[in-house]
């Protein structure tokens, strides 16, 4: 299958999104769609896909012009969109998303052996093992991310557009998707692969077209190209390094743990990190970092252990207490826990500091305003005011929201669970520089990260978690990729 957008223009209210775009797909490649948070990356393959009308320009489908009225007409001819954001029912159990909406029955009854049996055979093909049984709430990200990618595969699409889909996934699992893909580029199907990651789009990629501002900028061959001109390309300057410099200047300990467990998931965590200092905490999915983090933010309990905030014991039974304590806490999953994406950019910016506005009752609107519009400024969020609901953002911007209501509190220590996942280069430098900025402040920041280069480009000191314990500890000196991956794998 083949498409050709020609002159695409979209705009929602006065906001608009996209000023003229052209794409051109062919049979059988990979095509990387590259562009900062906001640039109109997403929107371009919604219109593709019918969940938005084009304001104007035109779609054609294998020479004839095509316009699908809803997603699932274009899923229907064989266009399959797998979003960034997870479309999968928690309460139910995997096998069951896989089978949404085209449930197998003889006589009324369900065949559940047959899809079982149709399940296991496409898990195959890939190299994973999906616990079909289980509902999706018990599974991690990456297995949610992996049933998404299945049910496409599972459509027989001719044409798959993949959002970030190796964000939420582990180097294994991610190699497979590789193997799968190229697979299919094989059998003739058309890819869109929408990315930061530019060592994946090098290595995956026939062309790029790169879109910046709501306009293609270039379509080329891979091959043709280089790390430095699509950086320079996306966000209309040149990066002269992806991680700026960092001269730590260390002062007190902030925050100690000795022994913490909770058991069958952690066990024995100790660790330290001072003021002014960025601790990258390392490792596989499903090692335990996430849930180590949602402990010391008491969002969970833990056994036995004890945890010190500037010296002093602590036990937080909620995060309310622990926010107190001077933490704030970036969640790995920025839409559930995160934000509110029904509420404003406005609202969603100051939550965690609206007693500062109300302190006899009475909200300070003007306070509050100023406070989130000189955030939203120093973070440059794309936006069209303050008042626009954070749902209506682009994922990268909607990470920026979840940043600007932790810095907002004047946290003493801020945890950052994946905190540039499906963020453009050229927004990653700018949360680094910030990073660099609250630790000349003396804040202490604990960043938890499953990419290596970062861990190694903005850690000065390195833990690595195995199955629940902490298996090594790196100065930024002495740590590479292979010493991290070893102890990450329960080597030593």
């Amino acid at each position: 299958m083949e498409i050709t957008m020609k002159n695409i223009h979209k705009a929602f209210g006065k906001n608009e999104v996209l000023r003229g775009v052209d794409f051109e797909l062919k049979a059988g490649e990979i095509h990387a769609l590259m562009g900062e948070n906001g640039a109109g990356k997403s929107t371009l393959m919604n219109i593709l896909t019918g969940l938005h009308a084009k304001d104007q320009g035109d779609i054609s489908v294998d020479g004839v012009k095509t316009v699908y009225k809803n997603p699932k007409e274009a899923e229907k001819v064989g266009i399959s969109f797998i979003h960034q954001e997870l479309n999968i029912f928690p309460n139910l159990t995997i096998l069951e998303n896989l089978f949404i909406g085209k449930q197998m029955s003889k006589f009324g009854l369900l065949q559940t052996k047959r899809m079982q049996q149709i399940a296991e055979e496409k898990c195959r093909e890939i190299g994973i093992d999906l616990p079909l049984y289980k509902e999706a709430s018990d599974c991690s990200v990456g297995q949610q991310q992996m049933a998404e990618i299945m049910k496409s595969l599972m459509t027989d699409a001719k044409v798959i557009i993949m959002d970030e889909p190796t964000a939420a996934l582990t180097e294994t699992e991610t190699e497979h998707l590789f193997r799968v893909m190229e697979q299919l580029r094989q059998r003739g199907v058309s890819i869109v692969y929408i990315s930061h990651r530019m060592e994946e789009i090098f290595k995956l990629c026939d062309r790029i077209t790169i879109m910046r501002d709501g306009i293609s900028v270039s379509t080329e061959a891979i091959k043709d190209t280089s790390f430095d001109d699509v950086v320079k390309k996306m966000v209309g300057r040149e990066l002269t390094e992806r991680y700026p410099e960092r001269h730590p200047a260390l002062g007190e300990v902030v925050l100690e743990t000795n022994g913490l467990t909770k058991k069958g998931v952690f066990e024995g965590i100790s660790f330290k990190v001072h003021a002014g200092e960025i601790l990258g905490v390392s490792g596989l999915m499903g090692a335990g970092r996430t849930e180590i983090m949602r402990t010391l933010f008491g969002m969970d309990q833990y056994d036995s252990g004890e945890m010190k905030v500037k010296g002093k014991k602590v036990k937080f039974k909620e995060p309310q207490a622990a926010i107190k304590a001077g933490l704030g806490f970036i969640t790995e999953n920025r839409k559930e826990e995160g934000l509110i994406l029904d509420f404003s950019i406005n609202d969603n910016i100051a939550l965690a500091s609206i007693q500062d506005f109300s302190p006899k009752g009475v909200m300070l609107e003007k306070q509050e305003r100023d406070f989130t519009g000189l955030l939203a400024k120093r973070l440059s969020i794309k936006m069209a005011s303050l008042d626009l609901e954070v749902g209506a953002l682009s994922g990268g911007n909607q990470q920026k929201v979840v940043i600007a209501k932790w810095i907002g509190i004047g946290p003493q220590v801020l945890i950052m669970d994946e905190p540039t996942r499906g963020v453009d280069v050229g927004a990653k430098r700018e949360i680094y520089e910030l990073m660099n900025e609250l630790t000349e402040r003396g804040v202490a920041i604990i960043m938890v990260s499953s990419e290596l280069p970062e861990v190694l480009g903005m850690s000065d000191r390195i833990i690595v978690i195995h199955e629940g314990k902490v298996t090594g500890e790196l100065s930024k000196a002495e740590a590479t990729q292979e010493k991290i991956m070893t102890f990450a794998t329960g080597g030593k």
